[in-house]
């Protein structure tokens, strides 16, 4: 994030025109996004997770600073890797996130539900 990232984020959403302010490493540059007025804010939570450095946590303090002030600036979960990252974004409070298809999928996997479809299918030819 630069200075003239910031300007560009305060003329643009002076003017109406949506923006996005991507490639957010840090509570600070999401802080600088919403004060210039920023639609929306896009933390790196996977880049952050491949250093060894918590990118949930990020999105937990920057939900924190935004509803302490109020800042209308949406947090999209960014570099999203796989399905408990959607769901925890979910609890701590993500806006939107984005990612490959295969973590959405997964979301409706799980193995109780296998068992008991089958189960069910079992059952229903028994009655035939």
């Amino acid at each position: 994030m630069t200075k003239d990232g910031i300007k560009a984020i305060r003329y643009f959403s002076e003017k109406g025109i949506k923006t996005n302010c991507t490639l957010v490493f840090s509570s600070g540059q999401a802080l600088l996004a919403a004060k210039a007025g920023a639609t929306y804010v896009s933390p790196f939570l996977g880049r952050l997770d491949d250093i060894s450095t918590d990118g949930l946590q990020l999105i937990s303090e920057i939900r924190m600073i935004y509803d302490n002030y109020g800042f209308q600036t949406q947090i999209l979960a960014a570099s999203v890797r796989h399905s408990m990252h959607i769901v925890n974004c979910a609890k701590i409070g993500a806006d939107v996130v984005t990612c490959p298809l295969a973590p959405i999928l997964s979301l409706l996997k799980h193995p109780l539900t296998d068992s008991g479809l089958d189960q069910f299918v079992k059952d229903s030819q028994k009655m035939r």
